[in-house]
């Protein structure tokens, strides 16, 4: 847990990563430890098909400091196979009170379409009380339509590492993202890892959650009300100021856009050393904006989405 700038405690989470259980290159053991050494307080282990249960597991940070952490329960449910024609859909399943009632029966079943089986799938998260999070979309290829048939979730990845670092190169689902705003629907946005390969696809997507709002009120309402960043690393707060405006602020960064249904306006991007806020007002017929920052490493920030 770390302080941000505004004051604000904040819990540092990964919500996708792999195991052996599945298709991942260490143990789930070897997960909690090394997420517990690089200092998250919260992480879903979310094997494909393989239920993880909720806990909690104490590891220690390079100095030896204790590192307790919190372990939602998770699972990736995946359906559809590589031709993005037919359609792929990867639904993570967080938080449930229960074990979701699903089964690879499902998964083979060849009567269903995937779009479909996802359905049937999100409709079981949210009976087992937890939430449903579309993953990847864009290295899914899926489409903006497919986002609407899909019925209804929870949230979606803004960015997801190994989809840079595996056998593709889509980690960013910014695009889609703004296709689907622009026609009104408006996701709270996740950065993740969904770590496979756990050699340098780890610790680089995260979410940082009011660490107060999820003690008083729990992780899935957290999510529903967006009151998180996700990050590669760099802070980024977006507040509304007034009907009309909203301000930024974030740790210092090379790079400040604001995005919106409009294809362009004036004022969008800002380019400088050390930037630190903004200001930004709504232009005639924009009816959300987002934020994205980026540091001089080329590590991205992404706020949630403001609606008019």
């Amino acid at each position: 847990m770390f302080t941000d700038l505004t004051g604000k405690r904040r819990y540092k989470i990964n919500l996708h990563c792999h195991s052996t259980r599945s298709d991942g290159r260490i143990s789930y053991e070897e997960v909690l430890a090394a997420y517990a050494r690089a200092g998250y307080d919260m992480l879903a282990v979310t094997d494909h098909w393989v239920w993880g249960e909720a806990g909690t597991f104490t590891g220690s940070l390079p100095d030896g400091t204790p590192q307790t952490m919190r372990i939602l329960s998770g699972c990736e449910f995946n359906v559809g196979g590589g031709d993005s024609l037919e359609g792929v859909f990867h639904i993570l399943g967080l938080d449930c009170l229960q074990r979701p009632a699903l089964t690879m029966a499902l998964y083979n079943d060849a009567r269903l379409s995937p779009l479909e089986k996802a359905r049937i799938v999100i409709k079981e998260i949210h009976r087992a009380g937890g939430i449903a999070v579309l993953a990847h979309p864009a290295w899914s290829l899926n489409t903006p339509e497919q986002f609407y048939q899909l019925g209804a979730y929870e949230a979606t990845e803004i960015y997801n590492s190994v989809s840079a670092w595996g056998m593709s190169d889509r980690p960013y689902s910014g695009v889609l993202i703004d296709e689907v705003a622009a026609r009104g629907l408006c996701l709270p946005l996740l950065a993740t890892d969904d770590t496979h390969y756990y050699d340098g696809d780890q610790f680089r997507g995260m979410i940082m959650a009011d660490a107060d709002f999820v003690d008083s009120v729990g992780f899935s309402q957290t999510i529903r009300e967006n009151r998180f960043y996700a990050t590669m690393g760099p802070e980024v707060h977006l507040e509304r100021v007034d009907e009309d405006t909203v301000r930024l602020r974030c740790t210092p960064a090379a790079k400040i856009v604001f995005l919106s249904n409009l294809v362009w306006t004036d004022g969008r991007v800002r380019r400088g050393s050390g930037l630190t806020e903004a200001s930004y007002s709504f232009r005639d017929g924009e009816t959300y904006v987002r934020a994205e920052v980026t540091d001089e490493n080329g590590l991205t920030a992404w706020s949630r989405i403001e609606v008019r």
